[in-house]
């Protein structure tokens, strides 16, 4: 790992840090025909409702009060579900800033009537910030990432808000240049 997530701790010294397993948590849900689309698969927006919920409870757990989904980036969709899958949805905190947190998913599926393992269909990668109660956003704990696996969310996080970041000044910088030229988009 590197020094940047103690670092993230000392920037905070009033905040304790948590760890990753402290807010994890799994949410399951069966599949039925209310869940699919024409193609008589579950719904992609079916799938995309339980991430927000789990890594919304996360992003609650972890910063110890209300925070809302700030971006949902690279979603995922590997495998059809079906109807009379148990899906299994698995979310944790990876990252935190100050006031954002990053929390990934994994989805996983299986017949709710056989003992056959779970299959990977599906990840996410949400941003919540924490807010008051007044919607104002609030200073989160930092994370803790204990096993290798932790450290290595935890980097990779780094990385992808780092291209959100460029994404967004090289768009605002686009967006600057074309009404400097006169354009009204």
């Amino acid at each position: 790992m590197t020094d940047q997530a103690p670092a993230a701790a000392a920037e905070r010294p009033d905040i304790p840090g948590k760890s990753i397993a402290a807010s994890r948590t799994t949410l399951s849900h069966i599949m039925t025909h209310s869940d699919t689309n024409l193609l008589g698969t579950v719904h992609g927006g079916v799938i995309m409702k339980l991430v927000d919920d789990a890594a919304g409870a996360v992003a609650g757990r972890h910063s110890g009060g209300p925070a809302v989904t700030a971006s949902m980036d690279e979603m995922a969709f590997l495998e059809p579900v079906r109807v009379g899958d148990l899906v299994h949805v698995k979310a944790q905190v990876n990252w935190t800033g100050r006031t954002s947190m990053e929390v990934g998913v994994r989805v996983l599926a299986e017949r709710w009537n056989e003992s056959t393992p779970a299959t990977q269909v599906g990840s996410a990668y949400l941003v919540f910030a924490a807010v008051d109660a007044d919607g104002k956003p609030r200073r989160v704990p930092p994370v803790i990432p204990e096993t290798e696996q932790d450290k290595r969310r935890y980097q990779e996080a780094q990385i992808r808000r780092t291209h959100r970041l460029s994404r967004r000044r090289a768009i605002m910088d686009l967006r600057e240049k074309r009404a400097a030229e006169g354009f009204d988009d």
